[in-house]
C-alpha cells in the first residue's frame, strides 16, 4: 500500500510567508490590504505569494469593488491531509509487521 504525496502543494506551502497566508484564511476571508497588516509583507511581495496560491489552487479570490478578497479552500488542505493520514498507516503498518530490506 503505497502513498505520495502532492510533492508540488508541499513547495507552495514550505515557504514561511505562504504558510502564514494559508494559516490567516483558515480562520477568515481576507483582503490584500488586510494580509499585508497581518503579515508585514511588501504588497508585490505578497501578491506574488497569493499568485503562487491560486495557482496551486489553495485558494480562491471573490472581487468585492475595489477589492479582492482571498479565501482558502478547505478540500486542498483535507487532501493534503489525507495523503499524510496515509503515509500513517503505511508506516504504522510497516512497523508492526517489522519489514525491512536485508542489506547485500
Amino acid at each position: 500500500m503505497m502513498t505520495s504525496v502532492d510533492t508540488d502543494l508541499i513547495r507552495v506551502l514550505a515557504d514561511p510567508l505562504r504558510l502564514r497566508i494559508v494559516t490567516l484564511l483558515a480562520q477568515e476571508t481576507l483582503c490584500t490590504t488586510h494580509l499585508i497588516e497581518e503579515t508585514g509583507a511588501r504588497q508585490t511581495n505578497l501578491s506574488n505569494h497569493l499568485k503562487v496560491l491560486r495557482e496551486a489552487g489553495v485558494v480562491e479570490t471573490e472581487p468585492c469593488g475595489r477589492f479582492t478578497y482571498y479565501r482558502l479552500r478547505p478540500d486542498v488542505i483535507d487532501a493534503l491531509a489525507g495523503q499524510f493520514a496515509g503515509l500513517a498507516r503505511t508506516a504504522r503498518a510497516t512497523s508492526e509487521a517489522n519489514l525491512k530490506r536485508s542489506c547485500p
